[in-house]
This record gives C-alpha cells, structure tokens and sequence, in this order.
C-alpha cells in the first residue's frame, strides 16, 4: 500500500459489513486511524449487535493498522458527536468523515407506510445530518483552510434513477445529494470538500431486490464484491483531492464515473406573462424533444 493516508483520521459509518467495511479496511492499511461505527442491525433496521464493528476493527488492528469500534445508532444525534469526540480524543484530530450507514423498507409508494418512511429517512438522511454537523462544527473551529478535511457521503442510483420500489430510500439518497452540495459551498472556506459516492455491488441490499427490478447486467463475483468501491473512497480521503468538491461520483465493479450536475438543457423566454395556449406549444416545440 502507497501509505497515503498516514496520520489521517477518518470515522467511517456502517462499517462492520459489505461497502463500508471495505472501505474501512482501506483506510486503514493506507495509514489511517478509523473509527469503526455499525449499529449491527438487520437489513431493516432491526436489532442491534455491536459484534460487526469490533470484528472489523480487529480486522484492522490484526492487519497492523489502528481502529477503534463504535456500535451506536447514527440517526442520533448524540451518537454523531461521540463518534467525532472519539476520533479526536483517540487519535487527536479528525480528518475525514464517511457516511456509508443505511437500512432498507422497500415498498411501492401505495403500500408504503408512514413508519417505513420514517425510519429510512431517519438512519439515512438524520444519520448523515447527525454525524456531519459536529464534524462540521470541528473543522470550522481549527480555523485552517488548508485542513484537507473531507466528508464524503453515500448517495444511491435508487435516487439518482428513480427506483419505483423504493421511494423512502430514493428520496433520502436525493436529500444526500442535497446536503452534500450544500456542504461543499459552506464549508470550502474551512478546508473541507464534500463529494457523494454513488455505489454498485454486491451487498445485503442489492440482494434484497428482486432479479427483475435490478439495474445492469450481472457480472463475476470479484467484480461485485463491495471492496471495489473503497479505492475511490481512500482517494477522496487522501490530500491529494483538494480539488475535487461538491461532485456526485460512481464507483461499480471496476468502473469510476463522474456525474453530471442538474443544469438548464432547453430554454424559452416571453416577453410578458405567458399565456398558457402560447406556453403549452412552445414546451412541447422546445422541451418534447429533449425528453428521453
């Protein structure tokens, strides 16, 4: 390993298993001190087992590197500050924060209950509210625009595409993309950048869906496998990304692919109110054809 990270500090959440272990574990053996955080819950959310954690971190330490583990729930508050405290009260600073933690209750937007809104939109959305808001808190304070401080969040295709059964979960990945540019205008003056990564692979999740309302073809299992995402990650991490901000980034099998930002494609103007016979002709003339 290149030791690109040496005496970095990074917390990653929903690291005791599939994507967020990984990048964890790379983390680390490219010099960074990690917290390791998972509630160790079921794919929905259920239970609670602090063992995924511990079995990382001690995955870590085994392989020389250095980590703590964390089991709280990330949708609270309290937990977000802890984890910032433990990464500089251990390791004296806090470098980089991942957001990888999340949960499933997928449902068409006619069966979905209030519940299972909630709850996704809490462990996703609240769980990255809750952990970068004291990070952010920390960063501002060291007064140090040249920190190479880093939050790197997790977004999803389900959001970025539309995924018909997934509404809770799609909405909270958007709501990701949201607070991610937001946190990249905001917090640029303080040394940090903000990017999303947007996975594919092999994971609990991807499992769950069923063969019919899967995106993409499938491919060998080392190409799935949730370690290939971390790389990009770790490079997000490292100092050398000071320019790479407020972008939405995918990672799947061995492809890396940047995305395009929302942006104005068609344009009409009137030159006073618009009458609506006038307004439905020219956005049918001007925007049909760019609809795909």
């Amino acid at each position: 390993m290149s030791g690109r990270l040496e005496g970095r500090v990074a917390v990653v959440t929903g690291a005791g298993r599939g994507i967020g272990a990984g990048i964890a574990r790379l983390l680390a053996a490219e010099g960074a001190a990690v917290v390791v955080n998972d509630l160790g819950v079921e794919l929905d959310g259920s239970g609670a087992d602090t063992g995924p954690a511990a079995t990382v971190a001690q995955q870590i330490a085994d392989a020389g590197g250095t980590a703590v583990s964390d089991g709280g729930d990330v949708s609270d508050p309290e937990v977000g500050e802890r984890l910032v405290r433990t990464a500089v009260e251990k390791f004296g600073s806090l470098d980089v924060l991942v957001n990888v933690a999340g949960i499933l209750r997928d449902r068409m937007i006619f069966n979905l209950s209030e519940q299972e809104w909630d709850d996704v939109i809490r462990v996703h959305l609240k769980g990255h509210f809750s952990t970068t808001k004291p990070a952010a808190a920390y960063w501002r304070e060291q007064r140090n625009p040249e920190g190479h401080y880093r939050l790197i969040n997790f977004t999803s295709v389900s959001g970025l595409y539309g995924a018909p059964g997934q509404p809770n979960y799609a909405a909270a990945k958007m709501g990701i993309v949201g607070l991610t540019y937001s946190c990249a205008n905001a917090l640029a003056k303080y040394g940090v950048t903000a990017n999303a990564i947007s996975p594919g692979a092999a994971t609990r999740m991807t499992a769950s869906i069923p063969t019919e309302r899967r995106r993409g073809t499938s491919a060998a299992d080392d190409e799935r496998s949730p370690d290939n995402v971390a790389p990009i990650v770790a490079y997000l991490a490292s100092t050398a990304s000071d320019w790479l901000t407020g972008q939405v980034i995918g990672a799947r099998g061995y492809e890396v692919h940047l995305m395009n930002k929302p942006e104005p494609i068609r344009h009409i103007v009137s030159d006073g109110p618009w009458q609506p016979d006038r307004l439905a002709d020219m956005v049918e003339r001007v925007f049909k054809p760019a609809v795909r």
